[in-house]
């Protein structure tokens, strides 16, 4: 980051104090995910967000090593308590919170004190990875659907708050002035919503954000995320994005949907591949699919994640593809007809809430990107639930289950290249150490037990 660049972020950031100042804007939080998938935060008085802009707030590399425990991993790359970070926010996207009065937001890039990426940085590896992206001549949209569950009470125990059946009119009456609230406050916040809707879980509900590029859709997820939060609290509430709230449970995910470009182009449909997909979107597709075991290392990346994703719960737990088939682990969408240049797109499932967004924006572009270097193929798409097939049936589809521990998707993480490349030594480093680190935690610990110390971390 040269002096030029710095002037011009504080001169963006000082053109919007007064505004900011109008709107009741007293401090501004700045935002990074860890490896673990907590987001974390400093904050600066509105005065000094030109300062921040600029040169950045100090903050500690350790927070790369941080289990969701806040206990710290001793790693190869991360863990000391030397050295220091600069966190920059992104002006552009600094935003007025609905849910919480006074305050504005901003997600941050994380340089060094020389003004060099800090290799471990999920959110400027996330833009790299749309850089490369670019380079081969296409875009990706892509948005995160955000599912959590309301609870009452102050205690430590899940107690749904809304009693109605699922995806049932009841919850939203039970829920109203609540779900009012905060579609006002993403509204004000200038989220753009396709859905909102009660879930099938027990006091569960979820959002569909309407698509943006990468960086982007990664950054909506935390905004969205926090404003659930923040108005939650308001109400009395609290919620969990855990993948296991209770172990008898369905679970929340946090499912990616994506579309790839060129130009104005939407190449999901209209080719000549099975169900309209480009000869593009089926490599892409494939390098995804194929690689689908070691991303979840960054889309599954707790041991709870391993509770959800199981058969016969709409998780995704089998790594195929299938058309509108909700158990594959990759569902192709291609939207209604007379619509499908809009909104055919690819879902990948098998992903959940303790995720760091930016982290899986790379991995799923590092994988796609692979597949079209490789000219991959999909392979026959799947017409019913896999759970329900033999399993001599499943061997001859060439259908494989997902891995069904934390410790099978480290090991798959481990041994794939396009994305060890992309993360880079550090990062894919500290990734796979700070995934045994949680295995460690949680060794020996019942599902009850998995499911009480991650219900209320993310």
């Amino acid at each position: 980051m040269d002096s030029q660049e710095r002037s011009a972020r504080e001169q963006q950031a000082g053109e919007l104090i007064g505004e900011f100042e109008d709107a009741g804007v007293v401090g501004v939080a700045l935002t990074y995910v860890d490896n673990s998938g907590i987001t974390r935060v400093k904050t600066v008085p509105l005065a000094k967000l030109p300062a921040a802009a600029a040169w950045g707030v100090g903050m500690s590399p350790v927070f790369d090593a941080f289990r969701l425990d806040d206990m710290i991993l001793s790693g190869t790359y991360a863990g000391s308590p030397v050295g220091d970070l600069r966190l920059h926010p992104d002006i552009a996207r600094l935003t007025v919170l609905a849910g919480q009065p006074g305050w504005a937001w901003a997600p941050v890039d994380r340089y060094d004190q020389e003004g060099e990426a800090h290799p471990q940085c999920s959110r400027l590896l996330a833009g790299r990875l749309v850089d490369n992206l670019a380079a081969v001549g296409l875009t990706a949209r892509m948005a995160f659907e955000v599912e959590w569950a309301v609870s009452v009470g102050d205690g430590d125990d899940f107690v749904p708050a809304c009693q109605g059946p699922a995806y049932g009119m009841i919850r939203v009456s039970e829920l109203s002035d609540y779900s009012v609230d905060l579609l006002a406050a993403l509204a004000a916040e200038g989220v753009r919503l396709d859905q909102f809707h009660p879930e099938y879980g027990a006091g569960q509900l979820e959002i569909s954000v309407a698509a943006e590029s990468p960086v982007d859709a990664a950054d909506t997820f935390v905004l969205v995320r926090e404003t659930i939060r923040a108005v939650s609290l308001r109400h009395g509430l609290r919620v969990s994005f855990s993948p296991k709230v209770l172990v008898e449970g369905v679970g929340n995910g946090a499912h990616v949907h994506l579309s790839l470009w060129s130009d104005d182009t939407n190449v999901m449909t209209g080719g000549d591949g099975e169900f309209g997909l480009s000869a593009t979107a089926v490599s892409f597709s494939a390098g995804i699919l194929d690689r689908l075991p070691a991303l979840l290392a960054v889309g599954a990346p707790s041991v709870a994640s391993y509770l959800r994703l199981i058969p016969s719960h709409w998780a995704g737990a089998f790594a195929c593809w299938g058309l509108e088939n909700r158990e594959t682990a990759l569902r192709f969408v291609t939207g209604p007809a007379g619509n499908r240049q809009q909104s055919a797109n690819l879902e990948v499932k098998c992903f959940d809430a303790t995720a760091n967004p930016y982290l899986v924006v790379a991995g799923v572009l590092a994988a796609g990107l692979a597949g079209l270097a490789e000219n991959a193929a999909l392979p026959a798409p799947v017409e019913s639930d896999p759970a329900s097939m033999s399993a001599t049936a499943r061997a001859a589809a060439g259908i494989a289950a997902l891995p069904s521990s934390l410790e099978e998707a480290v090991t798959a993480f481990e041994k794939e290249r396009a994305l060890q490349n992309a993360f880079g030594v550090e990062l894919a480093t500290t990734i796979a150490e700070l995934r045994r680190y949680e295995m460690e935690l949680f060794a020996g610990a019942s599902p009850e037990e998995i499911a009480a110390l991650t219900r209320w971390k993310h």
